[in-house]
């Protein structure tokens, strides 16, 4: 609810900056997991195969450059 996230917000910006370092980079691995179960959930329902499929094709057609 919104007073849970708001007493949340509150107590972190109570933390000394060594636990907020650590609170944060908890966060960004968590964030990245979530990132990561919905790019692998979207990879298996093919939500990317047009765009693979695009990608190849302009591969093979040269409209590609190394970066």
């Amino acid at each position: 609810s919104f007073m849970q996230l708001y007493e949340i917000i509150e107590n972190i910006k109570k933390l000394p900056k060594n636990d907020l370092e650590i609170l944060l980079e908890r966060l960004e691995n968590f964030e990245q997991e979530l990132w990561n179960k919905e790019f692998e959930g979207d990879v298996r329902l093919g939500k990317l195969d047009k765009l693979a499929e695009q990608a190849i094709r302009d591969f093979r057609a040269g409209k590609c450059r190394e970066i």
